[in-house]
């Protein structure tokens, strides 16, 4: 009688953990459980919504009939996970930050299925933005003129170490460089290859938006490189050269939310990853219909694209 529970029990926490994993596109339950690690050396609470965020947003997967298999690769949990941590981020009163967390993740797992059919055929994928559609909707009335604080301060020679690997913790909304440091080994535990993308990313986002002119609150915070962390992750299989003209469209369009106040969260690494892809699929389409280049077997373009799919779930 008991045995089935036992069975469920292993695989329902392994479903958990990918959730956390995917938040940095790996589908690792072991890098789910570095970031979980992170955030409870950052601040537990974090740690309570990314829990809160991933079980109601895969029971809400479960409730739609969604498919199985993505579930559990943690395809449906981690829009959830993360629409709890922005509430928990953003709202102070622990109460009412659980009720919007809540609310939130399961908004988002519900609006998962319509969103990704209707990016899906314009060639796009999903990433964080039915989190990203979920959370605008709310935080204009909790936070009518959302802007990071502003400041001034003298960097050492030990701080832009911390400021990057401040940088990839805020990729799950964490905030310290020993959640960053967990967050990077967890992906080096997936793909060694995808931790030096990562770490790539947000040293180039963090070195451009500091010559444009970053104050150094942000960039202690780490607000200046998860953007260019997530988008140089999202196309490490396009090459060197798209992660960093993906990461410098991020810093472009984070600058411009910057400039007008706007609370941009992860959409400049959203549209950056769209743009970048599209054009990467566009050049090789040129190049492939060129008169002086014999096109390519279907065979090959449809094995390529599974393996692309299977290195680097497209989310």
């Amino acid at each position: 009688m008991s045995a089935a529970p036992q069975e469920e029990s292993p695989d329902a926490l392994r479903t958990l953990l990918r959730s956390f994993g995917q938040i940095v596109l790996q589908r690792n339950a072991a890098t789910g459980a570095c970031i979980l690690a992170a955030w409870l050396v950052s601040d537990a609470r974090l740690a309570c919504a990314a829990l809160t965020g991933a079980i109601a947003a895969n029971v809400g997967a479960v409730l739609r009939g969604y498919d199985c298999n993505d579930t559990r690769d943690g395809l449906h949990g981690f829009n959830g996970a993360l629409a709890a941590l922005a509430a928990f981020t953003f709202i102070s009163d622990d109460a009412t930050a659980m009720a919007v967390a809540i609310l939130a993740a399961t908004a988002a797992a519900w609006l998962l299925g319509p969103w990704e059919q209707l990016l899906r055929s314009r060639g796009l994928g999903v990433y964080s933005s039915p989190c990203l559609l979920v959370t605008w909707a709310w935080l204009p009335f909790v936070h009518p003129a959302l802007t990071h604080a502003a400041a001034s301060g003298t960097v050492t020679w030990f701080d832009p170490l911390r400021g990057l690997l401040t940088g990839i913790a805020q990729t799950s909304f964490a905030c310290s460089a020993l959640a960053g440091a967990l967050i990077l080994g967890g992906i080096a535990l997936s793909s060694m290859r995808a931790a030096c993308f990562a770490l790539l990313g947000a040293a180039l986002a963090t070195s451009l938006q500091w010559l444009a002119g970053a104050n150094s609150a942000s960039f202690d915070a780490g607000l200046l490189g998860f953007n260019g962390a997530l988008v140089a992750l999202a196309v490490a299989d396009c090459g060197v050269l798209a992660a960093l003209a993906g990461v410098g469209v991020s810093v472009a369009l984070q600058q411009v939310a910057v400039f007008y106040g706007a609370p941009a969260l992860t959409a400049p690494f959203v549209v950056a990853t769209w743009t970048t892809r599209r054009l990467m699929r566009d050049t090789r389409r040129t190049r492939t219909n060129s008169p002086d280049r014999a096109p390519e077997d279907d065979a090959v373009v449809v094995h390529r694209k599974r393996t692309s799919r299977a290195a680097l779930p497209e989310r």
